[in-house]
């Protein structure tokens, strides 16, 4: 039960958040949906990743060098680290791997659980081997780092030997020019011109010396491309997530995607998500939220739960403080459409809330089409009304309602109300509109009286609408379960058409089940809703057989023509059409 009143004016921010957040627990089947597949797939993750073990090996990488201890010669310029990850990656290595492993799959296949990592800063290249078996992945990385180190030392390899191979070209051919220059010095005699020969002949021999020092400096470097840091082992534990860990990220996963759906759900939702849309469909406040089961009963001392009497109680009360029924206090209401059980419910506990304070109250069941409330209070004859004395008008008589007697309404502790009953009638459209129903209406300009009239479902049928400029506000009861906000904003347009206001919304949870009554085939009710068949009247409180005219189910409310001097001094009388 909600005693706060409802206004149709934004909320701060956090109080919208808590709302959302409430209204997203109202899908719980989706979110619990989404836990389930979370944990599903957190069970099918954990089960596959069960038999995965990894397998690293490191291997430091050098350049070869003269001098390694020179700290003038940078590695990390000499080395592109990068280059070297993608040799690593090659197909070569892959094909070297195979041949050493035995491999009778694809190279693609090897390649594929192989992973080479080169951490900031280093000259390390890290060879991770993902398998099905601990041997598996210590071997493959093993073998990889191997013809991986193999490759590198072969390339370097070819290309010490291109350069030696030139090297010796170079040396060769000057040696030879030295040998014939040593040969033709021999034969000149001393002078000037042997003394520019013997020079030349320097010179050869110091391209000589060059040559030959390159070439012992090249078959002196060491061509070992890097050394290994760590061996791969066979890995004693499995490297995947294990299945406790994987349902718990299963079921964290499976939050968010209910929370999501849920939130989607939400935003496409075509019913009020709380009281504030309500609110703000209608633009009036919610004058009270029913608890659930509050609208199975007609009368608050009925109530098992006096929460729900006390909440009738509070709507009546706000209903008082409103200005604009406080003035002439009179009251329709109506129920969106389909079944009319809830405002009948309120209606008669709101005429027993006015009467316990003191109030004079009438209430009026203008729902010609399927009327209950005869057989379902605890009514009995009274006094004869005003309005029940013979007819001014005679060609008004053959309407048929209201032509009864007025009953009472025991209320128990809330004391006591009037009632007039619905009858079917031919024509609903004329009975409403006539000029019984507007003094009878006008009961409430009496001190200390106030009249409740109820009327079917407004976008069931127009009846409603007739009633909407003789009263002084309406009050419209939904279950917004059930409603729709395109409904309760069509209704308040209707209303502000006709030339009523809304004066508020009351919001419940919707009837408990029950058995289903048997409805009889010849029976034309109120459109959408279930037929209440009400129980056998004791024999004091029993009405007098009444001939029940059924119309053809095609009469509508007639709109009624306004003089301007009628609107000015608020005289509107029912009789014109």
């Amino acid at each position: 039960m909600t005693h706060s009143h409802v206004t149709a004016v934004e909320d701060d921010e956090p109080e919208l958040l808590r709302d959302q957040f409430r209204q997203l627990l109202r899908y719980r089947a989706i979110i619990i949906a989404g836990i389930g597949i979370g944990l599903l797939g957190g069970v099918w993750f954990g089960m596959s990743n069960a038999d995965i073990y990894v397998a690293t090996s490191q291997v430091v990488l050098r350049a070869p060098v003269n001098d390694p201890f020179n700290p003038s010669i940078s590695q990390d310029k000499t080395l592109n680290m990068g280059s070297e990850r993608q040799t690593a990656l090659s197909s070569s290595v892959a094909e070297q791997a195979a041949k050493k492993l035995g491999w009778t799959g694809t190279i693609g296949r090897l390649q594929k659980d192989l992973q080479v990592t080169n951490p900031p800063q280093s000259q390390v290249l890290q060879f991770t081997y993902t398998a099905d078996t601990p041997q598996a992945a210590a071997d493959r990385a093993n073998a990889v780092t191997q013809a991986y180190l193999a490759l590198r030392q072969k390339q370097w390899t070819d290309v010490r030997a291109t350069m030696l191979a030139g090297q010796q070209r170079q040396l060769d051919e000057v040696a030879k020019k030295h040998d014939q220059k040593t040969k033709e010095l021999d034969r000149m005699p001393d002078g000037a011109a042997r003394d520019a020969e013997y020079g030349v002949k320097t010179n050869l021999l110091n391209r000589i010396n060059e040559l030959d020092a390159r070439i012992s400096q090249l078959k002196s470097l060491d061509m070992s491309p890097g050394t290994v840091i760590r061996v791969a082992t066979a890995p004693g534990y499995s490297d995947g997530p294990g299945l406790p860990m994987s349902l718990g990220l299963g079921a964290l996963v499976g939050v968010a995607l209910g929370l999501l759906g849920a939130w989607v759900r939400l935003v496409f939702d075509p019913a009020p998500r709380s009281a504030g849309d309500v609110a703000r469909a209608v633009r009036a406040p919610v004058l009270g939220t029913l608890p659930r089961g509050s609208t199975d009963v007609l009368l608050a001392e009925d109530h098992t739960d006096a929460r729900a009497a006390e909440e009738y109680r509070s709507v009546a009360f706000r209903l008082a403080y409103d200005q604009r029924f406080a003035d002439r206090r009179r009251l329709l209401v109506v129920a969106p459409r389909g079944c009319n059980e809830a405002a009948v419910s309120v209606a008669s506990h709101l005429a027993a809330s006015f009467a316990e304070t003191g109030k004079d109250v009438l209430l009026i069941e203008a729902d010609l089409r399927d009327p209950t409330l005869k057989g379902r209070l605890r009514a009995h004859a009274a006094t004869a009304p005003r309005w029940s004395s013979p007819v001014e008008n005679p060609e008004h008589e053959e309407n048929g309602w209201p032509t009864g007697r007025q009953l009472s309404v025991d209320a128990g502790e809330s004391g006591s109300f009037g009632l007039v009953p619905g009858e079917r009638v031919r024509n609903v459209a004329r009975a409403l509109t006539g000029p019984r129903v507007t003094r009878l209406i006008a009961e409430a300009d009496s001190p200390n009286a106030t009249v409740v009239v109820l009327a079917p479902p407004v976008l069931n049928y127009a009846d409603a609408l007739a009633l909407v400029d003789r009263v002084d506000g309406v009050l419209i009861v939904c279950d917004q379960r059930a409603v729709h906000r395109t409904d309760l904003q069509r209704i308040r347009e209707l209303i502000a058409g006709a030339g009523g206001t809304v004066l508020g919304a009351v919001v419940h949870s919707g009837r408990r089940r029950r058995r289903p009554a048997k409805q009889d085939k010849g029976h034309r009710g109120s459109g959408g809703g279930r037929r209440y068949t009400p129980p056998p009247a004791p024999e004091e409180f029993a009405a007098e057989p009444e001939q029940i005219l059924l119309g053809d189910g095609s009469d509508t409310v007639a709109l009624r023509a306004l003089r301007a001097e009628e609107l000015r001094t608020g005289d509107i009388r029912a009789g014109d059409r």
